[in-house]
């Protein structure tokens, strides 16, 4: 068997991550510009609202966690034809099912409105624009099933840079057509639903050929009885409800957030935007590579290198997760100023982004021990788990909520949701160390150890070097993205090095799986 170097995969995976959010900046900046904020814009956030949340529950979500794994132990356990005949049978009933999905979705478009956004009924030309936006962007759903099923294949065969890549070309989609297509639509706006259709085509379209190279370009074949695809079904309802249990508590903090002062729900939107830097260059990356390899481990019945590998996992993440959370929190108003601290946005938006950034940051390690934690349950097919400790952690979560809104305002249900990822962290890491799966390796005190000194000394040269607040909201645009790069970059120095300094080396974190 070929050997994959997973810190270069997690790398790769990382670079992608990173270049697809900030290009999101940038469709944000470009959309906000060539269409501001009205009522078309309403019709369009409304119309991409459905199709984008199914996604997420159901063609990324549920059926990655439930796919892989399935996937992984034919590829390890059977032959080359029964493994493409599986992945020819789950794409066909997979891209007739959520076909048929797309096409109820758009006939029913004008029901789907009334129910989602009924005050746009009010408005007969804001209600048909939202409808026909809706009709344009549901086949969204269609190929963006397809984009997670080659995404899977091609993750099992360790080729991670093409599926990374792949959400790159949406934002691109949104800036091309914004910029270009813009004045050849009557409205201008419909131009963005159908940056969304091709958005979602060209993903798929990128990926044919490399799966094509490795032979597992999926032929249409649709089999329902096949045993393949009815373990992966069984396996997907616990995982949708799983999935669905996350963006189910983000509602609900919206609906909290919407009796707070006006403004709350932006902090937060503004808040959460820089907490998903990490978050997905770190999280997504590792649950994307984690997945596959821990899955192939368990279909060949090796526990050791099982928790070996989730070990590595563990310490990689706090290696790279508690600097970030750091940074987050005590280059919080620098951050904001230098991103945000434009026009309208005052300085008093700056500092209530800053209470609720503060607050995420301290479940960001929690937020992204689960994107590392529950790929163990996952690879071992076991997907009730994470959802009874999702159901757990929603009910603490909203309990929390409540018992810190009267108090810490917004920024008490950005603190809800961090507290409440480490609860959910620490439960996974409970279930795997009792059922036996995971193991820690020797030398974790030292490790630990030596991770704080590092942080110990990165948080009082930030405090240092960073400055009043009132320097940052003083500054001019360039001042201050000079100012915060040096910070940034000191700061990343600072911390390597003194880790070079107590032992840490490259090589020692490098790690090869078979594929």
């Amino acid at each position: 068997m070929a050997s994959m170097n997973l810190l270069r995969a997690l790398a790769t995976v990382s670079g992608m991550t990173l270049l697809s959010r900030i290009l999101g900046f940038v469709r944000d900046f470009v959309v906000a510009r060539s269409f501001g904020a009205g009522v078309e814009t309403d019709a369009f956030f409304v119309a991409f609202r459905l199709p984008n949340l199914l996604r997420r529950m159901f063609a990324e979500g549920a059926f990655s966690q439930a796919f892989v794994p399935i996937l992984a132990e034919y590829k390890n356990q059977r032959s080359a034809d029964e493994t493409h005949a599986l992945i020819s049978h789950v794409a066909s009933v997979l891209g007739v099912v959520v076909l048929i999905i797309s096409i109820l979705g758009a006939l029913a478009a004008p029901a789907i409105i009334h129910t989602t956004a009924p005050g746009f009924s009010g408005s007969p030309e804001k209600f048909a624009l939202t409808v026909e936006l809706t009709r344009i962007t549901f086949p969204y759903i269609f190929f963006m099933s397809l984009v997670a099923l080659a995404g899977g294949v091609l993750n099992t065969w360790s080729r991670f840079a093409i599926p990374a890549f792949t959400p790159v070309l949406l934002n691109l989609s949104f800036i091309g057509m914004a910029l270009f297509a813009a004045p050849y639509f009557d409205p201008p706006i419909l131009a963005l639903g159908w940056a969304v259709f091709i958005g979602g085509l060209a993903q798929v379209l990128l990926q044919l050929r490399p799966l094509a190279r490795i032979g597992m370009l999926p032929r249409f074949s649709l089999r329902f009885s096949d045993p393949g695809v009815r373990r992966i079904l069984k396996l997907m309802a616990p995982a949708i409800l799983g999935v669905s249990v996350s963006q189910i508590s983000l509602l609900i903090n919206t609906v909290f957030a919407s009796f707070l002062p006006s403004g709350s729900v932006s902090w937060l939107y503004y808040a959460d935007r820089l907490m998903e830097f990490p978050a997905g260059m770190l999280g997504v990356a590792l649950g994307t590579i984690l997945l596959p390899s821990l899955s192939r481990m368990h279909a060949d019945k090796n526990p050791q290198a099982f928790s070996e590998l989730l070990d590595w996992g563990l310490r990689l993440t706090l290696m790279l997760t508690l600097p970030a959370a750091l940074g987050l929190a005590l280059l919080a108003v620098p951050l904001i100023t230098t991103l945000f601290h434009h026009g309208a946005f005052a300085a008093e938006d700056v500092l209530q982004t800053r209470t609720a950034l503060i607050a995420y940051s301290i479940g960001l390690a929690g937020l992204i021990l689960v994107k590392v934690l529950a790929p163990a349950f996952y690879a071992r097919q076991d997907i009730r788990t994470p959802v009874k400790i999702g159901l757990l952690t929603l009910a603490l979560t909203q309990a929390m909520n409540l018992a810190f809104i009267g108090w810490l305002a917004h920024a008490g249900l950005a603190l809800s949701i961090g507290l409440a990822s480490c609860f959910n962290a620490g439960m996974l890491y409970r279930g795997l160390r009792q059922r036996g799966v995971y193991h820690p390796q020797p030398g974790w005190l030292g490790f630990l150890g030596k991770l704080l000194s590092a942080l110990g000394v990165l948080a009082a040269g930030i405090h240092w070097a960073a400055g009043p607040d009132s320097l940052w909201l003083a500054a001019s645009g360039l001042e201050r993205t000079l100012r915060l790069c040096a910070l940034v970059i000191g700061g990343i120095g600072v911390y390597f090095g003194v880790l070079f300094g107590l032992g840490f080396r490259i090589k020692d974190f490098r790690r090869r799986s078979t594929t």
